[in-house]
């Protein structure tokens, strides 16, 4: 007797984390492909994305909220304010720390990507109804608060 398809056993789906990091990496592709024209790698368009958020980050937690080490950024921001698109300067609520501020170039460099980094997420999103894409958002943000956090600064 043959085996049918429903006599073999059906694979697990794949986990949660499984098909997250899939995403993860498919998305970092494609903004290695968006940013490479700009000059700039994908984590560090990310990066210009958290100060953009975040200003005055010292660049420990600059390298936290973009998930690189402490030595990839120390890298990282160094190619950055070569470039003019950071600027470094002293806290104006504590002058001992030394802070990391997005210059007026390296937001205009953000402005002259975020078109294509929107195409991009409207890409991803499209096989979702508006509903499904905004559930889908408050269930990752409920992950993400589920986790510890990083502090802010």
């Amino acid at each position: 007797m043959s085996e049918t398809s429903d006599d073999r056993p059906r694979p697990a789906p794949p986990t949660l984390l499984y098909l997250m990091k899939q995403v993860e990496l498919a998305v970092r592709a494609e903004l290695e492909e968006l940013s490479k024209p700009e000059g700039l790698t994908a984590l560090q368009y990310t990066a210009l994305t958290v100060l953009e958020r975040h200003t005055d980050l010292t660049a420990a937690h600059l390298a936290r909220h973009s998930f690189v080490t402490a030595q990839s950024m120390a890298d990282m921001v160094t190619a950055l304010l070569d470039r003019g698109l950071i600027e470094r300067h002293r806290d104006p609520a504590d002058r001992r720390r030394l802070v990391i501020a997005l210059t007026p170039a390296g937001q205009q460099l953000l402005d002259r990507v975020r078109p294509q980094v929107t195409a991009l997420e409207k890409r991803m999103l499209a096989p979702l109804s508006d509903a499904e894409a905004a559930a889908l958002r408050r269930s990752l943000e409920l992950c993400r608060e589920a986790l510890p956090q990083q502090d802010a600064r």
